[in-house]
């Protein structure tokens, strides 16, 4: 089994590292490897045990190149109404978001993260797609590569289902961006656990944590 990094890693660890990557070099990811982290998205939980997800992987066929073309003037149009809305300075971050919307189409892997729905959209059909797109994350971590999940897709879904053949009753939940990362994964900048977690009511502070 071929990897993008040779140290093997834990799932505390990868849980603990797996962050949005968005700078990735030319590097394709193999089959084996793909194949592996999808099989693995495929385990996770949903709703009555329904397993609807779905992923079309956008590599570089023919549909696949079109659909990136679409997604990369998507990217950067919501990137450019987010930076100017939020009111975004220079930094580190917009400059990373700055690359990774201006060579989207160079992005190895694309994956639209999609769910076949039985009934009517439902506020709760989330809940039977999302764990799927965090075990997908985990999965390419553990293979060295570096992911981060996206909606800006939604710029250009009716585009996309047109192109992709993708039937009116399937929701386009997510899209995730995949490759080998320029630089590392490395420890998160998050919020201290005492700041998220109340214990027995809403605002007291968990003492033991």
């Amino acid at each position: 089994m071929s990897t993008a990094d040779d140290q093997p890693i834990t799932l505390l660890e990868g849980l603990a590292t797996t962050r949005a990557i968005r700078r990735y070099t030319d590097a394709e990811i193999p089959d084996a490897d793909l194949a592996t982290i999808l099989w693995h998205a495929g385990r996770a939980p949903s709703g009555s045990n329904r397993q609807p997800f779905r992923f079309v992987v956008l590599r570089t066929g023919d549909r696949a190149v079109r659909a990136k073309a679409l997604l990369g003037e998507a990217f950067r149009a919501g990137w450019n109404a987010k930076r100017h809305g939020d009111g975004y300075r220079p930094s580190a971050f917009a400059d990373s978001m700055q690359r990774y919307v201006d060579r989207f189409e160079q992005t190895p892997v694309v994956v639209l993260a999609c769910l076949e729905r039985y009934r009517g959209a439902s506020p709760y059909e989330g809940a039977s797609v999302y764990p799927a797109c965090q075990n997908l994350l985990l999965a390419a971590r553990a293979f060295g590569y570096g992911g981060a999940l996206t909606m800006w897709h939604l710029g250009v879904e009716d585009e996309l289902r047109a192109l992709l053949d993708i039937p009116v009753d399937v929701a386009l939940s997510a899209c995730i961006t995949l490759g080998v990362p320029e630089g590392r994964h490395g420890p998160l900048k998050r919020k201290p656990v005492d700041e998220i977690v109340f214990d027995d009511a809403w605002g007291q502070r968990a003492t033991w944590i």
